[in-house]
């Protein structure tokens, strides 16, 4: 079971949404619904779904301040931003904050869970385009003493690619891989993808 979050200032969508999930409740649960980045602040660290669903721009504090405050309590939490326009530079920014993904608003409701269940299996929904702007920012960035391999392992991470599917790509075992982003984040003096994409967009700033 896949509890879920939704942060979402319209109404209408926000129980569409709820609706939809919870027709699916052999696989997914919402377990709570917010208008505005404060109240989800304040009750998702207790709550602690598996996923939120968040809104970039929401009333007040935005959705990716939102993201940030979030990651900083609760690091593992799987966030997928929810966006009108797919390829607006605020779903990059939202990715540098700590989401995993993005979808846009106009989905269908198995759209979005198929986003859910991609991004449980280790994926990151995101656009070719939105994907290319991520391995551009990497490869801007990556120090020259990264090896061809961790550059491989590198470049297959920012395009949301789970541990597994990059030890199938790769022909390796997944220890293998770990192994791999073990180094990459001693080398760039990161500890997650979540800050090497801070680290990034700081660096381009």
């Amino acid at each position: 079971m896949i509890s879920i979050a939704i942060v979402e200032d319209n109404s209408d969508l926000r129980e569409g949404l709820q609706i939809a999930l919870n027709q699916h409740s052999d696989e997914f649960e919402c377990i709570a619904a917010f208008p505005d980045a404060e109240v989800a602040l304040k009750e998702i660290p207790r709550l602690k779904p598996n996923v939120v669903l968040m809104d970039i721009n929401l009333p007040g504090m935005s959705g990716i301040e939102c993201v940030r405050k979030l990651k900083s309590e609760l690091p593992h939490l799987d966030v997928i931003m929810l966006t009108v326009f797919a390829e607006d530079k605020t779903v990059f920014d939202s990715l540098c904050a700590g989401a995993c993904g993005y979808i846009t608003k106009n989905a269908s409701p198995e759209q979005i869970m198929d986003a859910v269940r991609e991004v449980k299996k280790g994926g990151a929904p995101m656009s070719p385009r939105i994907a290319r702007m991520v391995v551009g920012s990497f490869n801007a960035f990556m120090s020259s003493s990264l090896t061809d391999r961790e550059q491989d392992v590198v470049n297959m991470l920012s395009k949301g690619k789970s541990y597994k599917m990059i030890a199938d790509e790769l022909f390796v075992t997944h220890d293998t891989v770990r192994f791999h982003i073990k180094n990459i984040y001693k080398k760039l003096e990161v500890h997650s993808v979540h800050e090497l994409f801070a680290k990034i967009k700081k660096s381009g700033s």
